[in-house]
């Protein structure tokens, strides 16, 4: 089929790359004459596994195309998915101003009947709202345009696979015509289908973003606990895991989750419950849990030393996770910031992230600290007083504890991923700090 994707940050341009890899002639529209060009010399503007592979191969296939020009874009394909950004407003609301500008491109230029899919996380409703701004707006009324809810599960750094081998694909449709069309243009990945309603199929998408960070709080409010009282959280999470009624995944406990998904998420359901005249409490609890876990560590460090000030401070990983270089809600960031306001002197070591974290604390003076990048983990560590750890990078969590011993004028580390063992940093003479341990 000949599909058209509005966006081309991580939900349009992995579902845009998918679905030209599936054998659909492809069109991914975007605002930015740049990355537009990036895109075509086979450049991806995200970090990504395997995504660039794919935008090679496709794009010389001829498959797959980039373009600002959405007059054109939207005339005549059999189906328009939107996958732009929803971004959270001051109040925890989704802004949906990126949405409405392309359905109203899309009702001025589209000049065949068509299914505009929404991808975009939306409040429960939107779609609904959606289908009527497109009427309101549409030039040619006798066109029969539809709208039907598709959104996303895939996970930042595996997102093409999450895509491509997903455990099942929800679409929400009013009509059987609607939905006919969305099974056939899923048929080729062969995946299964859940079809609902549109407001099930949004809720849907809420209801699961906003489980997980809930198993991810509850996880770390029981590891505060643990250390209160003396037992080990990865004790407690190995047992929890062979409980077939709770599973294995999200169990492990940090400094709290981050990325585009969970906070923007949680903080949404939970306006619009508000909204509604309903308290979400569980929802609430796993915001407040997560907003407080971001800077334990920091806690636990400012009651160890007596100042920052002119100390040199490792930071091993800026990414919100592994796999990615998104710094969005990272709990690196809240860190840096405090021990900037500090004095601290901060050598920072990602392995993808460094440029995106170089646009909101370029390299220099902040204010009484100051911070500098490093592409080497020895760097950072090398005669540093502290070491802190946001990031479970597979170069960070492959260093030896004997390399902290024998590099930092005190091996002092606080570990925010618990990725070493108690045993062997004791055993190297490390001063070890962890979560729940």
């Amino acid at each position: 089929m000949k599909l058209v994707v509005a966006g081309t940050g991580y939900v349009g341009l992995v579902a845009g790359v998918c679905f030209a890899e599936k054998g659909h002639d492809v069109t991914c529209v975007d605002v930015d004459e740049n990355k537009v060009k990036l895109m075509e010399s086979g450049v991806s503007p995200i970090y990504e596994d395997g995504l660039e592979e794919l935008m090679q191969k496709n794009y010389a296939a001829g498959r797959l195309h980039y373009t600002t020009d959405y007059r054109a874009a939207y005339q005549k394909p059999d189906a328009i998915f939107i996958g732009v950004g929803t971004p959270e407003q001051p109040d925890g609301s989704a802004n949906l101003s990126y949405i409405a500008t392309v359905c109203r491109q899309i009702a001025e230029n589209v000049e065949q009947d068509c299914l505009v899919v929404v991808k975009s996380t939306v409040p429960v409703g939107t779609n609904d709202h959606v289908e009527q701004f497109i009427q309101d707006f549409l030039v040619r009324k006798e066109l029969h345009i539809e709208v039907a809810s598709n959104p996303e599960f895939l996970a930042q750094g595996s997102a093409v696979h999450d895509t491509m081998q997903a455990a099942r694909i929800i679409i929400g449709t009013e009509s059987e015509e609607a939905e006919k069309k969305l099974r056939e243009i899923y048929e080729p990945f062969g995946l299964p289908i859940v079809a609902m309603n549109r407001r099930s199929a949004e809720m849907t998408k809420y209801a699961c973003n906003d489980f997980l960070a809930l198993k991810i709080s509850y996880m770390n409010d029981i590891a505060n606990l643990c250390e209160l009282i003396g037992a080990n959280i990865d004790d407690v999470a190995k047992g929890m895991s062979y409980d077939a009624r709770i599973g294995a995944n999200f169990l492990k406990a940090g400094i709290g989750y981050g990325g585009s998904c969970f906070p923007k998420d949680t903080k949404a359901l939970k306006f619009q419950a508000q909204k509604a005249g309903y308290q979400l409490r569980t929802v609430e609890a796993a915001v407040d849990v997560n907003t407080e876990q971001k800077t334990k560590l920091f806690a636990k460090a400012s009651n160890r030393m007596i100042s920052f000030e002119r100390l040199k401070v490792a930071v091993l990983g800026l990414a919100f996770k592994p796999g990615t270089d998104d710094l969005r809600e990272a709990p690196s960031l809240d860190n840096v910031a405090l021990l900037l306001e500090s004095g601290a002197d901060i050598y920072a070591y990602d392995p993808v992230a460094e440029d995106n974290f170089q646009k909101k604390y370029p390299q220099g003076q902040h204010g009484k600290g100051t911070i500098t990048y490093v592409s080497d983990i020895d760097e950072a560590l090398q005669d540093a007083n502290i070491c802190f750890v946001f990031t479970e990078w597979k170069e960070i969590r492959d260093v030896k504890p004997e390399r902290f011993t024998a590099l930092m004028r005190t091996p002092l580390v606080y570990d925010g991923r618990n990725i070493y063992s108690l045993k062997a940093m004791a055993d190297a003479g490390v001063e070890y700090y962890s979560v729940g341990r």
